[in-house]
């Protein structure tokens, strides 16, 4: 397989953004009071990249979308580019790719139907070059005439016109300082109440503050960048740089003190240079990107592929490495400075020679980072990983006796290594379960998740008995006690999750495995299951049960969202509460399935977004009307969609959502008195 070239910025550069210096986009009305106007739309593709077509073949990159929602005139036929695009093999992909460079014109016909015309245009794509991906796109409203065109008398579309005038009017009287949104004005025949939709911010403040989900998130992060630090350490990369950059400082300073402090700035030169790179992602990507990034689907297949490369790497299809020139340059700046800042580029020198290594650990890190709704959570996650790895470096200079007791660098480390390498490739298939239950393709469904799961714990086993060999690998004579107790743990996890085949809960791996209402055969019976996935019939349903209403943002890439599930769904009381007190109303912020229509809405700051899928809705919901974004977001609410009780967010805790129940029933029947 050919050799690997990564470098830090296509790790991030492979999380798709909108980015607007790739392609310069111009919208523009053409021939305006005439019968046949149009829109040109003209994309300059800036050098090195491409943009990818509006037919560009599936399994490759994201195919161009241009969307027009018109008023008065109607669009004949589709896009048409002036010129024909270049068709290209990729070896990744393995699919003809079909793309543009330089720039291209794209011209929608229309057709006016009265005097007056609008076209709202939004482009949707992505151009690549060869450090990575981004998306593309542009927005633009245009308005025209036709002073020979007869007015349409539709009396339909009249009284459509007049309802929702008539609505943003008494919107914006009631509530003129928060954000309007015209949810569907007719499901199951029934007219949804328009104050549903009203913010009630205030009204949850009453009531005792929120658990603070934001801090544990950040201390899961810290903690699995330390942890990731520490795996990082006994890797072939770091472990064999301990003693001779110890050595070094010894030999280079004759005082102890003096050495001690020459590590210490090493140890805390790695520190900043990590948390350095942890900022960049949040600078980069903004502080709202991370959690959207975490519910796209595209995210998810993205990062995927790349889990699968790094698991590949870790069992030794090929090395990643960066350019020779880098470390070459490094180096060459330790020989020509003096002082702190040689030991500055000595650090720099390993972050780059041991990238191998580290890479693969600190892109699922950077990926782990990204899944939180925090945004300061990469530089947090890359400060715990910086101080795991630098800490030896340190203690070992202040105790240089303890070197002697330091294992040899060995096969071991190989090991080490290909054991990561199962794992990658365990947690890459969480992040294709997220794509494929957002898009409905059940290729996933959990009796398959587990399956894998069982197969790949079962041949880690395998590997640690020393039955099954990789290229780098010795020839394992005779298997260690450390060994053998470690592939027992690995049989004995694949067992544990056999009956996971049969609907079996496994609540240690909730976060991990699909739902298991994606699973065929299930003989548990303790899961529970939302009445409606649908704000205003759950509304509807809550009125002819007189019934409160538990609503459930969720995500189908949400982690906590599946541990709350099984940890604290399937408690008996809880269960028989949600099942015979409340309408449980489950909400997927990140399902793509499409709306009959697309709704406009405003947000806060005044920018007009179109919502397309059930997904956009329901975060436009969760977000305008409740002031929240992160999932899971439980909140109880009455059949007027007025607070009863606190919002509860992740917390594993079954006496606390009890209470979080009771109270929500108890002011729902004390209202109802």
């Amino acid at each position: 397989m050919k050799r690997f070239f990564l470098t830090f910025s296509l790790i991030l550069m492979a999380i798709c953004v909108w980015a607007a210096d790739a392609v310069n986009w111009t919208i523009a009305l053409q021939d305006d009071n005439t019968d046949h106007p149009s829109v040109k739309i003209t994309a300059t593709v800036n050098p090195g990249y491409h943009l990818y077509s509006v037919d560009n073949p599936a399994g490759g990159s994201m195919p161009l979308k241009f969307y027009f929602d018109v008023e008065g005139c109607k669009t004949v036929g589709s896009p048409q580019a002036n010129k024909k695009y270049t068709t290209e093999f990729d070896d990744i992909f393995e699919v003809d790719q079909h793309f543009y460079e330089g720039t291209v014109v794209f011209t929608q016909k229309l057709q006016p139907t009265a005097k007056n015309f609008s076209v709202n245009v939004e482009i949707q794509g992505q151009a690549c070059n060869d450090n990575g991906c981004v998306q593309v796109g542009d927005a633009k409203m245009l308005k025209g005439s036709f002073a020979g065109a007869k007015e349409e008398k539709d009396e339909k579309k009249a009284d459509e016109a007049a309802e929702v005038n008539a609505l943003v009017e008494m919107t914006d009287s009631l509530q003129a300082a928060e954000p309007f949104m015209t949810p569907e004005a007719n499901l199951s025949g029934v007219e949804a109440d328009k104050s549903w939709w009203n913010n009630v911010e205030a009204e949850l403040r009453v009531f005792e503050d929120a658990p603070e989900q934001q801090g544990r998130s950040l201390w899961y992060i810290f903690i699995a960048g330390f942890i990731g630090g520490l795996i990082a350490l006994v890797t072939p990369c770091v472990w064999p740089m301990i003693p001779m950059t110890v050595s070094f400082f010894l030999k280079q300073n004759k005082s102890k003190s003096k050495s001690v402090g020459t590590a210490a700035i090493y140890g805390l030169s790695i520190i900043v240079i990590y948390v350095v790179l942890g900022l960049a992602v949040t600078i980069i990507f903004g502080a709202s990107a991370l959690n959207e990034l975490a519910t796209s689907a595209l995210f998810n297949i993205i990062f995927f592929l790349l889990l699968v490369v790094f698991a590949i790497s870790f069992m030794g299809g090929f090395e990643l490495t960066l350019p020779a020139s880098w470390t070459n340059k490094m180096d060459s700046k330790v020989d020509t400075t003096t002082g702190l800042l040689s030991v500055f580029f000595m650090a720099f020198t390993l972050v780059l020679v041991s990238f191998s290594c580290t890479g693969p650990i600190i892109g699922t890190l950077l990926v782990e980072a990204a899944a939180t709704s925090n945004f300061v959570s990469p530089a947090i996650g890359m400060f715990g990983f910086a101080l795991a790895l630098a800490l030896p470096f340190s203690l070992f200079a202040m105790f240089p006796t303890m070197l002697k007791a330091m294992p040899k660098s060995g096969g071991w480390m190989n090991t080490v290594k290909v054991v990561l390498g199962f794992l990658e490739l365990a947690l890459a298939l969480k992040f294709l379960s997220v794509a494929d239950l957002a898009y409905g393709w059940r290729i996933l469904d959990r009796e398959v998740f587990v399956s894998l799961w069982i197969v790949i714990f079962f041949l880690l086993g395998v590997y640690l008995l020393g039955k099954l060999r990789f290229p780098h690998d010795d020839e394992v004579e005779k298997t260690g006690v450390g060994r053998f107790m470690l592939a027992c743990i690995s049989f004995a996890f694949a067992v544990y999750m056999l009956p996971g085949l049969w609907g079996a809960p496994l609540k240690s791996i909730s976060a991990f495995s699909p739902p298991i209402s994606t699973q065929d055969f299930s003989l548990f019976e303790g899961d529970v299951h939302a009445e409606v996935d649908d704000f205003e019939e759950g509304m509807r349903l809550a009125q002819q049960l007189n019934k409160p209403v538990l609503l459930d943002f969720s995500g189908y890439g949400c982690v906590n969202c599946r541990k709350m599930e099984a940890a604290v769904w399937t408690d008996p009381d809880v269960k028989n509460s949600i099942d015979n007190d409340f309408i449980l109303v489950t909400l997927m912020v990140d399902e793509k399935k499409a709306l009959p229509e697309p709704i406009k809405i405003t947000e806060k700051d005044g920018t007009v977004r179109t919502l397309r899928t059930y997904g956009d809705k329901w975060s436009y919901l969760q977000r305008s009307k409740f002031g929240a974004n992160a999932q899971p977001f439980h909140v109880i609410v009455d059949q007027n969609a007025r607070p009863l009780a606190p919002a509860f967010v992740y917390k594993e805790d079954i006496p606390g959502y009890k209470a979080f129940l009771e109270m929500g029933k108890n002011n729902y029947k004390k209202a109802a008195k």
